[in-house]
């Protein structure tokens, strides 16, 4: 666990004797969602297709206080899902597909999430929904995604239809958490980011790109210069231009979400600066880290050549004096 995930956890309220449900609870988000919560004192339950915790986690102590379950969102019962979903007090979901397929973005996004929400709903427990969806600047784009791109180099400008049927599942799974709490937005914690990094590897399927990185790229991109010029650009460069977030926060600000007993409205979290704070996730310092650490090793090397070098210099001095006698 890095610090920064210390100081989420600190933020968040206790969840005794709360029952949390996280849909897709074996991902990369859902999984630290369910640490989260465990951390707190829920009781957790994890649903998703393996059903088994995630082999970045598996061998945590934490992972033998979740439920682990099974279950296909899309082709099980409504009977069947219900007796897998049981009657949460809250409940998260991380549930997403990417590709080039419409019909699987369509029905991972949005059937899928519908299926979860109703079956949740039906429980007669529910009291709080949190849904990790997308920015609201990346969906902003699927009219026009490369608008800005085709006035420079003559690009298309549609978007492919992959990409809409991509929106119009989170849309449908926004609607669906909303009608699981009987239509109060109240109770629904949208948390909407544009990137999501984190962890300790870089991927393509989905896209990510590992903590280290994506840290030094959320600072970078939080600087005055990068902020000013992704206000006053549109579409893609302006999506391309805001800051990552990192996956502890996404998580921190569903967990908080999911707990939050108070009565208060729930927020929409749109982008990474409204999620971190939501979360009270650190300032991100992984470009001053990287030039510190860069720092430091130039340091160390130019200790070492002031010495190795002279060294070498000696050792082909007397190899040319030897040579001379």
């Amino acid at each position: 666990m890095n610090l920064k995930t210390v100081f989420v956890l600190a933020g968040l309220s206790q969840g005794w004797s709360l029952s949390v449900t996280v849909f897709g609870g074996s991902g990369f988000c859902g999984s630290r969602v369910c640490k989260m919560l465990v951390d707190k004192g829920a009781t957790v339950s994890s649903i998703s297709k393996s059903g088994a915790p995630p082999k970045w986690f598996k061998d945590e102590e934490w992972t033998k206080q979740v439920e682990w379950k099974s279950a296909d969102l899309l082709s099980s019962s409504d009977e069947a899902l219900d007796a897998v979903v049981g009657a949460p007090d809250a409940v998260v979901s991380c549930v997403g597909a990417i590709g080039t397929d419409p019909s699987i973005l369509l029905k991972g996004n949005g059937g899928a999430n519908k299926a979860a929400f109703a079956s949740a709903m039906r429980g007669g427990n529910l009291k709080r929904a949190a849904y990790v969806s997308v920015a609201s600047e990346v969906d902003a784009c699927k009219e026009n995604w490369l608008t800005t791109l085709s006035v420079v180099a003559n690009l298309y400008t549609q978007l492919p239809e992959f990409f809409k049927s991509y929106f119009e599942g989170k849309i449908v799974a926004e609607k669906a958490a909303v009608d699981s709490v009987g239509g109060d937005t109240s109770k629904v914690c949208f948390v909407k980011p544009t990137f999501i990094y984190g962890g300790d590897s870089f991927g393509i399927n989905p896209p990510r790109v590992n903590f280290e990185y994506g840290a030094g790229v959320e600072e970078l991109l939080f600087l005055p210069p990068f902020k000013i010029a992704a206000d006053l650009t549109p579409g893609l460069i302006k999506v391309a231009l805001r800051p990552p977030v990192c996956v502890d926060s996404v998580a921190g600000a569903c967990a908080k979400a999911a707990l939050d007993d108070s009565g208060a409205d729930l927020p929409t979290l749109d982008g990474t600066e409204a999620i971190n704070a939501y979360s009270e996730y650190p300032k991100s310092t992984g470009l001053t880290d990287a030039l510190k650490w860069s720092k430091e090793k130039l340091s160390e090397f130019y200790d070492w050549a002031k010495v190795e070098v002279q060294k070498a210099i000696d050792t082909v001095q007397q190899k040319i004096e030897e040579t001379k006698k």
